[in-house]
């Protein structure tokens, strides 16, 4: 064990320092914030796309104020103006202020011109809100959310005026001094811990729909049987001999090119040969472990298939899909799909997407547990995603910049992220689909305040604090808030509703180092009865319980090796790496925070011989590892992409 660099992580008695500089990334540097801005313009909900939408995003009228004085001080002046979806503790936000516990922040914006046409209805989306609020329309309460990660909607039709229109969003955010998911957001940065943030952080939208509407599609590929299925939810009364209308497009995507493939079957070719090299040292245990690469055959299209189905209040359809081209890294194969219900002036219609693949666990040829693709035993390359940017913190500064992050990590051969207690807006899910990127999806982590000694740093360096603890200890795991664990279990159902249809998701995580981690048995059971298509992860580092389908171990200080599991599960090493590298002028904090320190001349061969010993280990059993991390954040230089995304360290 690096005994010296697993203390030094505790940062006992350390005397922070503040942030030194700010940073940017290019997005923000080329981008017009005049009166006129409109903030990430793409259509927000890539796999629910609709003709009639309007983009709120922009500048609107803001305020912070005590809560008990907020109806009164939304009345009046504004404190100033502030660019949604940023959040107002960000540089780009304009406002660069902090909510604080006790406060409520207030949105102001006015509508012009709705035209609401008789027999359409008028929903407003928000990608997600920081962390409770209740919307108003025309100063009529039109609805309320808690959850600071989760997307939601309300039906405002009923409070619309032909005209301008006036919304205002009222918001409170506890952060770390409460009980809800926040993730690794806190008052009192430092370490692995950054900077909060509140309010609305996600595109705001609205859209006209008719009467009777798609209210949920839940999409199910089961290639096995070369056929999807397809769960309607339908709003409103449906009128009798109703029919939906749905046309399989032909594979593949437009926005991945020919010449995207090539890269991906070069990538493949050259991982294919490590593998082979690494197997003929131990072939006893050597496994496949990488999917095969599409061929130029296979890239023939096969023609449009079109059905018709009744309508029903709730409605599930099977449609066959011949010879399935399956969805991998490798490659990314999309089915388009356009689903229109009813007629005439009533008629839905939704574009959409979906993949022919499966995600599971079993044994190899050999009997070792391995997690599998498409039913093959498939090595998950991972690597820590959070999803942090200095100048818009949880919020991405341009559309362009996810697929950044995700093509950067693609190009040094990783295929999977592991999104951490974070949820990111669909289009990030969307174009980790379309691109290749399989996703392993943290839960946000919720409860009282971290208690780091336990819960963090003790069992990194003493691994067997995390082996014998039961879970059901609520006070000790800062979970002693019985309504707020019931929150919890329900967003993690939410959670899987709203991202189960991601093709790119192969696995999920509903807790992460014990952070307010509670009976991890039974919510893995729930999460197995919302989604049985996907293996979990139930306790990601340590505080294992015994369940789901991962033996699941962070290791950044002790030699890394592959442990067996006596039960039988896959073995995962979830958190690796960390190592510092400070890059001084793109380095946000005099600060550094990791688990080991060099320079930038030792950097790549210091990784490189990371990704040799971790490939090393997968004819002995390892399934998946995951490098810390994408970027650096803050305090922490461990990234492989400094914090502003301007320097590529490997």
């Amino acid at each position: 064990m690096r005994l010296k660099d697993a203390i030094g992580s505790l940062q006992l008695g350390r005397k922070k320092e503040p942030v030194i500089q700010e940073l940017c990334t290019v997005w923000t540097e080329a981008a017009d914030d005049g009166p006129e801005a409109v903030p990430l313009p793409e259509h927000p909900s890539p796999q629910m796309r609709r003709a009639d939408w309007t983009n709120l995003n922009g500048w609107w009228d803001y305020g912070i104020c005590p809560a008990k004085e907020a109806g009164k001080a939304s009345r009046g002046e504004a404190d100033g103006k502030i660019l949604v979806p940023f959040s107002p503790e960000s540089m780009r936000s304009g406002a660069g202020r902090t909510l604080r516990p006790g406060e409520i922040l207030w949105y102001r914006r006015v509508i012009d011109s709705i035209d609401l046409p008789e027999g359409r209805r008028l929903l407003l989306h928000f990608g997600a809100v920081d962390e409770r609020c209740a919307v108003y329309w025309n100063g009529h309460k039109a609805g309320t959310h808690r959850n600071g990660y989760l997307a939601f909607t309300i039906d405002v039709t009923e409070y619309v005026l032909p005209g301008a229109n006036e919304l205002k969003v009222y918001v409170r955010d506890d952060t770390d001094e409460g009980h809800e998911c926040r993730g690794k957001q806190t008052l009192s940065p430092g370490g692995m811990f950054y900077h909060a943030q509140s309010g609305i952080w996600q595109t705001v939208w609205m859209e006209t729909v008719p009467e009777n509407y798609v209210k949920d599609l839940r999409i199910t590929p089961i290639p096995e049987e070369e056929a999807v299925e397809l769960e309607f939810t339908f709003a409103g009364e449906l009128e009798e001999g109703q029919e939906i209308r749905i046309t399989v497009g032909n594979p593949g995507t437009e926005e991945v090119s020919s010449e995207d493939l090539k890269r991906a079957a070069a990538a493949c070719r050259s991982l294919r040969s490590k593998w082979r090299q690494t197997s003929r040292q131990r072939p006893q245990r050597r496994a496949k472990l990488v999917a095969p690469v599409a061929d130029a055959a296979d890239a023939l299209l096969t023609a449009e298939s079109a059905f018709a189905f009744p309508m029903e209040s709730s409605t599930r359809v099977r449609l066959p899909i011949p010879k399935p081209r399956l969805w991998s890294p490798e490659s990314p194969t999309l089915y388009p799909l356009h689903i229109e219900t009813g007629t005439g002036e009533g008629t839905d219609v939704i574009e959409s997407y979906f993949a022919m693949r499966s995600f599971g666990a079993g044994p190899d040829e050999d009997g070792i547990p391995r997690l599998l693709l498409n039913g093959e035993p498939y090595f998950f390359n991972g690597i820590l995603d959070q999803g942090y940017w200095p100048e818009t913190l949880m919020t991405p500064p341009a559309d362009e910049a996810l697929v950044f992050d995700i093509a950067q990590m693609k190009e040094l051969g990783f295929n999977m992220l592991r999104k951490h207690v974070k949820i990111e807006p669909a289009r990030w899910y969307y174009h980790c689909d379309r691109l290749g990127m399989v996703v392993w999806q943290d839960m946000v982590n919720g409860g009282g305040p971290v208690q780091k000694l336990l819960e963090t740093y003790l069992p990194t360096i003493f691994p067997a604090i995390g082996t014998h603890l039961n879970d059901d200890h609520y006070k000790l795991f800062a979970r002693d808030d019985e309504k707020a664990r019931m929150r919890f279990e329900r967003d993690v159902t939410r959670m899987i509703r709203q991202l189960y249809n991601c093709p790119c998701i192969g696995l999920w995580v509903p807790f992460n180092e014990g952070w307010g981690q509670f009976d991890a048995l039974r919510i893995t059971e729930n999460m197995r009865r919302e989604d049985p298509t996907r293996p979990i992860d139930h306790a990601s580092g340590w505080f294992d319980q015994g369940g789901g389908d991962v033996r699941s171990v962070h290791n950044y200080f002790r030699p890394l090796t592959v442990e067996e599991d006596k039960l039988g599960r896959a073995f995962a090493i979830t958190e690796y790496g960390g190592t510092n590298c400070q890059i001084a002028e793109h380095s946000m904090s005099g600060e550094v925070y990791g688990y080991s320190n060099v320079t930038a001349e030792e950097f790549p061969q210091s990784f490189a011989d990371l990704m040799e010993k971790v490939r090393s280990l997968v004819p002995d059993g390892l399934c998946a590892a995951v490098y810390t991390q994408v970027s650096d954040i803050e305090e922490e230089t461990n990234g492989l992409l400094t914090y502003d995304r301007k320097v590529r360290k490997v």
